[in-house]
């Protein structure tokens, strides 16, 4: 297959220069309620993408190992062509967003996720505030390598969707051109996805296009200002603390379960999800007697 430019590393002078302009620009005109930026959190979210690209570099032996074995027995290909790039980047961002949707409501997945909703600023640093542990999401593309697509063309659209996003996580841009926000994600969209309100909670979780949450019902639009971040803040800059308290927190409900069924509600049902109390026994006749 022809050779493909690794955008991620090409789309690095960009992001550098965004997030300057970005700066520049919240600095010249504040907005009192923006989140903004701050020094501290801003170092983070630059910090977890460096530890990201390293510990992504490390998950990808098994990963392609999996898919290249996978490839190597459909008897189906799909040629890399101008004209397929386009389909492969449609079949990506479609199961980029099942994938997306499945680590904001399986716990377990969300412990990987949540990495990148723990910031409770929203700029272009957030963007890079990725998870140190992301070998939890090469199932959802299973089916695109069995369907023929060679590995590396997998990796290059998905690439491709991972700079798309860099721009909407911005409050400096407020709506794009009505025909743009009904078809793709936007910056408008995506601050109700990092939003901490019940009524924006595991919503619009599109990559490139935001047409899978319209069509399957996860669309929410911008009405009034986020609030940025968890439900429950974790209120820390460590960048290991970042990447492993959900991992911790799930480890001591673990501990503390009262059977199997709990630790697998607590491991595999949604990040807020609690057990079904056991019911209040009834009371005894002297229990009665003396309440009465």
């Amino acid at each position: 297959m022809p050779n493909l430019p690794d955008v991620v590393l090409w789309s690095i002078p960009a992001f550098v220069l965004l997030t300057v302009v970005e700066m520049i620009s919240v600095r010249l005109h504040p907005d009192e309620d923006a989140a903004g930026y701050e020094a501290r959190d801003a170092a983070t979210s630059i910090g977890m993408g460096l530890g990201s690209l390293a510990f992504d570099f490390l998950w990808k032996i098994p990963i392609v190992a999996i898919y290249t074995a996978l490839y190597e027995l459909t008897p189906l290909r799909v040629p890399v062509l101008w004209w397929t790039i386009p389909l492969m980047l449609l079949a990506q961002d479609f199961f980029y967003y099942w994938s997306h949707r499945g680590h904001h409501v399986v716990r377990i997945l969300w412990a990987c996720h949540v990495v990148h909703h723990s910031s409770e600023k929203f700029n272009l640093t957030t963007a890079l505030r990725q998870p140190w542990t992301s070998l939890t999401v090469w199932p959802f593309y299973v089916p695109v390598v069995a369907a023929g697509v060679h590995p590396a063309a997998l990796a290059f659209c998905s690439s491709a969707n991972l700079v798309y996003q860099f721009w909407i996580h911005t409050e400096r841009i407020d709506r794009m051109p009505r025909w743009f926000e009904f078809v793709f994600n936007t910056p408008s969209h995506h601050r109700v996805h990092h939003a901490s309100q019940g009524g924006y909670l595991d919503r619009n979780f599109g990559g490139i296009l935001i047409v899978w949450d319209r069509l399957f019902g996860s669309f929410t639009p911008e009405a009034e200002r986020p609030v940025y971040g968890l439900t429950k803040n974790i209120h820390t800059y460590n960048p290991i603390k970042v990447a492993t308290h959900e991992y911790v927190a799930i480890a001591k409900d673990l501990k503390a379960a009262r059977g199997w069924r709990e630790r697998a509600g607590r491991v595999f049902r949604g990040p807020g999800w609690q057990p079904t109390p056991a019911p209040a026994s009834a009371p005894t006749p002297v229990e009665e007697t003396t309440a009465a």
